[in-house]
């Protein structure tokens, strides 16, 4: 080796190997300043999402309870059943307006019992209390079991929004001032009563299991029906999605030539991925209800909405997860005779199938949390307030969706229903987080090595 061939370039390092020169150091103390700001990176997105589930939780959490009022009524026979027949149809012409005064006598025999004192003497003033669904409750009741007509039964009722929110915290006394609907006098009477065991909080199974009411009765307001419109939406997406969506990826990867039509194809699967979901509701308006005349508002037609907008993500996830699979496990099973259909349906399919699984399962839970498509579609204007009576009822009646019910109450005057919202979205994020949570366990359990 001669002097020419030493680069010039490269300058002679002086002291020894083992410490570290200014531009080592450099490069080290750049590398630290990275990773602080990676781990500060994270503790901001993890400070924001311990505000974030705080903000829900504190603003949610009261909606699971619920304020009751439970005192005896007695159910005047010369009031609800005038002929003694104990017939429910003719008991069924006396209205709510016929039980109204008799629960508001019971709520007042039960203030006077327990010695409270108020200058709210008079039965027509317990109404404030009351949730304008009581009559409706003890109605139910006494229709449902004639022979209580004549006896003294006790009833656990729901307490008015305002008591409830009194309660809570949501209502304050200066509230009050500018309410028409309850005053001063009635919130102390509520304190009486509380401490008299009469007004008590409760776990509130009519949120979970109950459905809308109107504005009147927020307290009654609940999400099982939206729950089951969301349930139906979701078969219907899972059955049509799936199939399609895998199958179009398995020709589209496996056997399609490669050629300008399935590169255009490619293309507007992947522009689909990115759509505003509201293009899909109007495209489901346009297509399903005002040219296929299917019922508006119903999640058959949801679900095909839902359905247009998952297919993009499990193409492409169940695209990724088939190209994942080595070369070699094709080659090898076409070597020993396999066709190739044999190929890929005994051998890459089920080492692709956990990848697949996953993506369906995240695709759905997407669709589970859209909103936008049902708007164009009428399941937001929809009071889900009946529960469906069979299986097609469940496709074909009118009825929401847990998103879009969640909107609804959002947009509602009542402190109660922004309160269910948030309600609401505790329960949706319990559905999504157990949704993750089923695909991670999948993913794990169908996980091959090769």
């Amino acid at each position: 080796m001669t002097d020419a061939s030493i680069n010039p370039a490269v300058p002679k390092r002086h002291g020894s190997l083992m410490s570290a020169d200014a531009r080592t150091a450099k490069r080290n103390a750049a590398e630290k300043r990275f990773q602080m700001y990676g781990m500060a990176a994270i503790g901001a997105g993890l400070f924001f999402l311990v505000v974030l589930i705080g903000a829900i939780l504190s603003s949610g959490i009261g909606a699971f309870q619920q304020t009751f009022i439970t005192v005896p009524v007695y159910l005047d026979e010369a009031k609800l059943d005038k002929k003694g027949n104990r017939d429910p149809a003719e008991m069924a012409k006396v209205s709510t307006f016929g039980y109204n005064p008799l629960i508001q006598k019971a709520v007042l025999a039960a203030v006077e019992e327990a010695g409270i004192e108020t200058p709210l003497k008079k039965s027509k003033n317990m109404k404030a209390l009351l949730s304008a669904s009581a009559a409706a409750q003890v109605r139910d009741v006494v229709l449902a079991n004639p022979d209580m007509v004549g006896q003294t039964v006790e009833f656990r009722m729901l307490a008015s929004s305002r008591v409830d929110g009194y309660l809570k915290g949501r209502v304050q006394r200066e509230d009050v001032a500018r309410d028409k609907n309850i005053d001063a006098e009635h919130l102390d009477l509520t304190d009486a009563l509380r401490e008299a065991g009469i007004v008590s909080k409760g776990f509130n199974a009519g949120f979970i299991f109950g459905a809308d009411a109107s504005e009147s009765r927020p307290e009654q307001a609940g999400l099982g029906v939206s729950m089951l419109g969301s349930f139906f939406m979701m078969i219907v997406v899972l059955v049509l999605s799936l199939p399609i969506g895998v199958a179009a990826s398995i020709y589209l990867e496996e056997f399609a030539p490669q050629n300008r039509w399935t590169d255009l194809i490619e293309v507007n699967i992947a522009n689909l991925a990115a759509v505003p979901s509201i293009v899909f509701g109007i495209l489901g308006l346009a297509v399903f209800i005002q040219f296929a005349h299917l019922p508006q508002s119903a999640p058959l037609v949801g679900g095909l909405v839902l359905t247009l907008m998952t297919l993009p993500t499990i193409i492409i996830s169940t695209r990724a997860s088939l190209k994942a699979v080595p070369p070699s496990i094709r080659d090898a099973a076409l070597g020993i005779g396999a066709s190739k259909m044999q190929a890929t349906f005994h051998h890459v399919l089920p080492l692709a199938m956990p990848g697949i699984l996953t993506g369906t399962i995240i695709g759905l839970a997407q669709a589970l949390g859209e909103t936008a498509p049902l708007l164009l579609i009428g399941m937001v204007g929809y009071i889900a307030t009946n529960v469906p009576d069979g299986i097609a009822a469940g496709f074909l009646s009118p009825n929401s969706a847990m998103p879009a019910q969640i909107y609804e109450w959002a947009k509602r005057a009542d402190p109660a229903y922004y309160e269910r919202a948030w309600g609401g979205i505790i329960i949706l994020l319990v559905f999504l987080l157990t949704m993750n949570l089923i695909a991670i366990i999948l993913r794990r359990r169908f996980e091959r090595r090769w």
